[in-house]
């Protein structure tokens, strides 16, 4: 039998999803039978599969010790010196400066060399994670792979859930990129345009067909270089590859992008500057006024730099002009 007490970190989550993080190898088929043979308990009650756990509740899973060793996945944790910008940490949240080119997550491909990996190794360097516990730290968003940026890890259950709700609504939390486009642009503008999701080309495209979303962005310029234009940009929705879609839809497409961008352009930049992916930053993240746990943050604002490659390409870009 596998008995723990539930801390703070782990509250306010289903007992099925939490069972899951327990038994992580385990088939669904497995977890549900538990559930239907009355196998998982709650302070020696029976519960429901969608029961919320409490601090302080005992919970009990009637599984033997082999099957607990067979299903529980050892991550390959290590002490590693952390290579990235950290911006702000505390107890809950851990905001950090993502370079270009790191996966946020693993894909088919590349399951190791991510700053989700990274960042655990980094709590467990610090004694704040092991493969005992049954929480992950994991990040409320993304970032795609070559842009960089700002990018918050939730340390707990509670404050992770608290974070994607807020994302999800724009007027609790403000996120603005930094973007090279080509072109100039001299006054701010409105992107309205509904995006779809070509799955078989993994390619975003604006769309008013069946299944497209309704996709928002404002855009601002900053700073105009010759032939070229620094934007500020603000997402009012959050669509995948949104920011890239709409400014190549209104031809000022981001400078290094492969997918959406010039490939003229994009050829000059990498020969020239060695600029080897698109010129997407998210710089800034503010939180307006919110309740609950991160109601301390309330106010308060947080930015990323740009990195090396992408001022020197700002400077060389305005001593040409």
């Amino acid at each position: 039998m596998f008995e723990v007490i539930i801390d703070k970190k782990n509250e306010n989550q289903r007992v099925d999803k939490f069972v899951r993080k327990v038994l992580k190898n385990a088939p669904l088929s497995f977890i549900y039978k538990l559930f239907r043979k009355k196998d998982v308990k709650v302070n020696d009650k029976k519960i429901d599969i969608d029961y919320k756990l409490k601090e302080n509740d005992v919970l009990k899973i009637y599984v033997s010790e082999q099957q607990l060793d067979d299903f529980k996945n050892k991550v390959n944790l290590k002490i590693v010196e952390f290579c990235h910008e950290i911006i702000y940490e505390d107890e809950n949240i851990l905001i950090i400066n993502k370079p270009s080119g790191l996966l946020v997550h693993g894909d088919s491909k590349n399951k190791k060399e991510t700053l989700t990996n990274d960042v655990l190794n980094y709590l467990y360097s610090k004694g704040e994670y092991d493969n005992d516990s049954y929480f992950t730290p994991a990040p409320a968003h993304r970032l795609d792979r070559n842009t960089s940026g700002i990018i918050i890890f939730g340390k707990n259950s509670a404050v992770l859930h608290d974070l994607m709700e807020l994302l999800q609504d724009k007027s609790k939390i403000e996120k603005e990129y930094i973007a090279l486009v080509v072109g100039n642009i001299n006054k701010e503008g409105v992107i309205d345009a509904p995006l779809l999701k070509i799955e078989k080309l993994n390619k975003v495209v604006v769309s008013n067909d069946i299944g497209s979303k309704k996709a928002i962005t404002k855009y601002h310029p900053y700073k105009s270089l010759k032939d070229y234009t620094l934007l500020k940009v603000n997402l009012l929705t959050g669509r995948t590859h949104q920011i890239r879609v709409h400014l190549s839809y209104i031809n000022h497409p981001i400078v290094g992008d492969k997918k959406y961008g010039d490939i003229k352009v994009n050829k000059i930049f990498e020969e020239k500057y060695g600029l080897d992916s698109q010129f997407l930053h998210a710089y800034s993240i503010k939180f307006n006024k919110i309740d609950g746990i991160l109601s301390y943050l309330s106010n308060k604002k947080f930015c990323a730099n740009l990195s090396k490659k992408e001022h020197n390409i700002i400077n060389l870009l305005s001593n040409s002009l």
